[in-house]
């Protein structure tokens, strides 16, 4: 379970400073509009920010509801 949610966590990072990066330093056209490579941009980074943050959430939450053994 360790391995997964460092799996999904580095996955999160990694896309949202790409997206960030091409948002950010990658020259856009200028003009009256948002350019459409920021609008595609978005619009692939709500869904999947919600996803895996969905996914790492439920894994801490199951691993929370493990049973514990007793303790003598």
């Amino acid at each position: 379970m360790f391995i997964v949610g460092i799996g999904l966590t580095i996955a999160f990072t990694g896309t949202i400073f790409t997206l960030l990066y091409g948002l950010l330093f990658v020259v856009q056209p200028t003009g009256p509009d948002v350019a459409p490579n920021d609008v595609a941009a978005w619009e692939i980074l709500k869904p999947m920010t919600l996803f895996i943050t969905g996914g790492l959430s439920g894994m801490l939450a199951s691993n929370g509801l493990k049973d514990k053994p007793d303790q003598p």
